[in-house]
C-alpha cells in the first residue's frame, strides 16, 4: 500500500469528519470513499472516477490534491510491474514443457501426415468412380423434327394493301390527341429520429440514436438539486466543458457529438438531471439515483 489511504483517513479525522460528513460536502457515495481509505478501487466505476474522487477527497479534507493523486500513480504503477513480471514468467513454464512434448510428435508427425494423404487419394478416386458412373450416355439415332407452316399469311402484303386514306386518318387522329402531362415521382418521406433503448446491465443502459443528421447533447440539472456528471467517449476522453463535476441547480451543458461514435453519460442523482437528444427527451430506465446513459450513434 502507498500510505494514500492512511494520509487521507488521517486528515478527515483532524477536520472531525465523519465518512457520512464527508460524503454530503463532496456527493461521493461513502462506499467510495471508505475504498478510497482502504485502497481498495475495484468498487469503483472506472481509474478516471477514482482520481477524480480522489481529488475531491483530497481538497475537502485540506490537503494537496496533486500529491495525493502523485501516490495513486505510484502505487498503480507498481501493480502493473508486478502483473508483467508474472505475466513474463509464465510463458517460460510453458516453453519447458512444450520442449518435452516436441520430441513426441517429430516421430509421430511424418506417420499421420502419410496416412491423411493415402485417405485423400482413395476418397478421390472413389468420388470420380461414381461421377463416372452416374452420367447418363447420350442416345444416338434421335433428331427433332423442324416444321414450317407455309399456310400463315404474309403480313407485308397486308400493309401494303392500306390505302392512302387510311394512313393520313391515323396520323391526324395521331395529332388531335392531348398533351397528357408526364407524372412526377413521389418524393419518400426521410425517416424520422428514433431513440431506442437497449440492454440494461446493472447501472448501466445502452441506447440507439439512428436516422438522425445531428447528434445534439443537452444536460440540464433541475431547480432546486445539483447532480455529479461526466460525459466521455468510446475512448474515454471527457467531453464535458470544465471536465466532470458538480453541476448545481439550473445549471445547462450544450454538445455537439456529431462526430462521435457512443457516448456515456455518467449520472449521480437521476432526478435532478434531465437529458435531451436533438430536443428529445430521454427517460430512465428505472428509477436508480446513479446511472451510466450510452448512446450509440448509427449515422
Amino acid at each position: 500500500m502507498s500510505g494514500l489511504g492512511d494520509r487521507l483517513k488521517e486528515a478527515r479525522k483532524a477536520k472531525g469528519y465523519t465518512l457520512d460528513d464527508l460524503q454530503a460536502i463532496t456527493k461521493i457515495q461513502k462506499r467510495y470513499l471508505a475504498g478510497i481509505e482502504n485502497e481498495d478501487y475495484s468498487m469503483m466505476p472506472g481509474s478516471f472516477y477514482v482520481r477524480a474522487f480522489i481529488k475531491q477527497y483530497a481538497e475537502a479534507v485540506g490537503l494537496d490534491a496533486q500529491e495525493m493523486l502523485s501516490l495513486y500513480r505510484e502505487n498503480e504503477s507498481s501493480e502493473q510491474m508486478k502483473e508483467e513480471e508474472i505475466q513474463r514468467s509464465a510463458p517460460q513454464l510453458s516453453q519447458k514443457a512444450g520442449y518435452m512434448k516436441s520430441g513426441r510428435m517429430n516421430e509421430v508427425l511424418p506417420k499421420i501426415i502419410a496416412a491423411l494423404f493415402i485417405i485423400v487419394i482413395l476418397a478421390v478416386v472413389i468420388f470420380l468412380y461414381k461421377h463416372q458412373a452416374n452420367t447418363p450416355k447420350p442416345e444416338v439415332g434421335t433428331s427433332d423434327e423442324i416444321t414450317v407452316d407455309n399456310n400463315k399469311p404474309d403480313d407485308s402484303k397486308s400493309d401494303g394493301n392500306k390505302g392512302e386514306e387510311g394512313k393520313d386518318a391515323d396520323s391526324k387522329e395521331d395529332a388531335n390527341k392531348p398533351n397528357e402531362p408526364e407524372e412526377e415521382p413521389e418524393e419518400e418521406p426521410a425517416p424520422e429520429q428514433t431513440l431506442t433503448q437497449g440492454a440494461v446491465n446493472g447501472e448501466t443502459t445502452t441506447f440507439t440514436l439512428e436516422n438522425a443528421d445531428t447528434f445534439n447533447l443537452s444536460v440540464k440539472v433541475k431547480d432546486g438539486g445539483e447532480s455529479w456528471i461526466g460525459v466521455t467517449n468510446q475512448n474515454g476522453q471527457e467531453l464535458l466543458p470544465n471536465g466532470a463535476r458538480v453541476m448545481k441547480n439550473g445549471e445547462e451543458a450544450e454538445l455537439d457529438l456529431a462526430d462521435q461514435q457512443s457516448v456515456r453519460i455518467r449520472v449521480a442523482r437521476t432526478q435532478f438531471t434531465e437529458i435531451l437528444v436533438n430536443g428529445q427527451s430521454l427517460t430512465y430506465p428505472n428509477d436508480n439515483m446513479i446511472q451510466n446513459i450510452v448512446i450509440e450513434y448509427k449515422k
